[in-house]
């Protein structure tokens, strides 16, 4: 359970703060809620409570482990499927995991895309999506401001790396 304060991130949002604790009735039933605010953008959400663990919301990363993540950047795989729609399908499991690294795969196999052939529509959202996900969190692990944390991460995901094709 968490508390006013606590910074959380949304698997599909990013990261941001527990404003309050609220309970609202709702088709008859009160039900407690998280009031998640980013502090990018400004969006509010509320989520409920007792579903927080299948919505995969989770504590923010240390300092440590942000430090980690980027130097571990460079020797992510990326695997690149061919089929626009099963790559697509790939990556949005991937942003709905909540995992860091996961989502990570997802900028550096779309960046990657993009500087070769360009993107869909659909996926250059996507990209925005990812990236504005890891960003939220460094941000507030680092206490750094947005534009320098999407630099940091441009460069570190363009680092040589490891493509692979799935079999």
């Amino acid at each position: 359970m968490f508390g006013i304060g606590d910074l959380i991130v949304h698997p599909m949002h990013g990261a941001g703060v527990i404003d309050d604790v609220i309970q609202e009735k709702v088709a008859g039933v009160t039900k407690e809620y998280y009031v998640f605010k980013m502090p990018v953008g400004g969006l509010i959400l509320k989520i409920p409570t007792a579903n927080c663990q299948a919505i995969g919301i989770r504590s923010i990363i240390s300092h440590e482990e942000a430090e980690a993540f980027f130097e571990g950047l460079a020797s992510l795989e990326v695997e690149s499927n061919s089929n626009w729609n099963k790559r697509y399908q790939e990556n949005l499991t991937r942003l709905k995991s909540g995992d860091l690294n996961e989502v990570a795969r997802v900028v550096k196999g779309l960046m990657r895309r993009e500087s070769r052939r360009g993107l869909s529509t659909g996926e250059r959202k996507m990209l925005h999506s990812a990236k504005q996900i890891i960003i939220s969190e460094i941000a507030l692990v680092e206490g750094g401001d947005y534009h320098s944390v999407e630099a940091r991460l441009d460069r570190a995901i363009m680092q040589p790396g490891k493509i692979r094709q799935p079999s």
